[in-house]
């Protein structure tokens, strides 16, 4: 009888064991990812650290114009064109919405306000991220893969000073200028369908943006494409400058990964973080 209980214990620790070990799977699994994005985020944060401290240096003057060049002016056209189709689908949406009710006076209200809080910002970071963001990614990707980091090391040339700084300073300081173009041609192209194609009329639309459009709205704004500026330079520089440690592949596949991850990842830290400083500003 001895025996048999001893057993039974011994096959009930044995099940409780198990059950312990099943449960832990989970939870470990969490706790890894866990760990490794706070290690990463722990990283990035150094990483922007050291290149807006080293951006105050003598003759970055001239990289940070050229970087302004690159991601700036030569993003102009696409913003162009996605700001007056925006505009336009804006203006549109807004004149049936609110004719119904006999309040479409307050198109330009709608569309101003639209654009000017949430679409400008979040459209004009995006499609920066897209046509600047993985070039960059890509550019700093094939410098460290070529080896041509670690030759600037060699001949004593800070890399993040010579590469990275200029990129930083150069989206903080193009973004809100390139967010206020969006909503300028924005309320344009909500002008264009709401008064050239729909007949509403002209002194309605301006006025209504005139007199609900603050100076507080704008600043909101503009707040939120400084925060969109640091976070796409800075994902686009580190996952570039860091390509080659990547795990799952090497050389010019890691470039490429390295690249899809951090348009991805821009994107979606624009999202979350929108929402953050919009919950925060209001």
């Amino acid at each position: 009888m001895a025996l048999t209980a001893n057993s039974q214990t011994s096959l009930e620790g044995e099940a409780k064991r198990r059950l312990g070990i099943l449960l832990s799977i989970p939870l470990s699994a969490v706790g890894r990812v866990t760990i490794h994005w706070v290690n990463i985020l722990g990283s990035a944060t150094v990483f922007l650290i050291l290149a807006l401290l080293k951006t105050f240096r003598p003759k970055q003057l001239s990289k940070v114009v050229h970087q302004i060049y690159y991601i700036g002016a030569r993003s102009t056209t696409i913003i162009m064109l996605v700001s007056v189709f925006t505009g336009m689908v804006l203006g549109l949406q807004s004149y049936h919405a609110l004719v119904s009710f006999g309040a479409q006076g307050a198109v330009g209200t709608l569309v101003s306000l639209s654009l000017i809080r949430e679409l400008g910002p979040v459209l004009t970071a995006i499609m920066i991220t897209a046509r600047a963001g993985s070039a960059t990614t890509a550019e700093i990707g094939i410098q460290r893969i070529s080896e041509q980091i670690d030759a600037l090391q060699t001949m004593r040339i800070d890399p993040i000073r010579h590469l990275i700084s200029p990129r930083i300073s150069a989206a903080i300081i193009s973004f809100p200028i390139l967010t206020t173009f969006f909503n300028l041609i924005g309320m344009v192209g909500g002008y264009i369908s709401s008064v050239a194609l729909l007949g509403l009329n002209t002194g309605v639309y301006f006025h209504s943006i005139q007199a609900n459009v603050d100076m507080q709205d704008i600043t909101d704004g503009l707040i939120k494409t400084i925060v969109f500026a640091v976070i796409v330079a800075t994902v686009c520089c580190y996952h570039g400058y860091f390509a080659h440690m990547r795990k799952d592949s090497h050389g010019a596949k890691a470039v490429g990964l390295a690249t899809t991850s951090a348009v991805v990842i821009s994107c979606v830290l624009i999202l979350v973080s929108d929402y953050v400083v919009t919950s925060l500003l209001i």
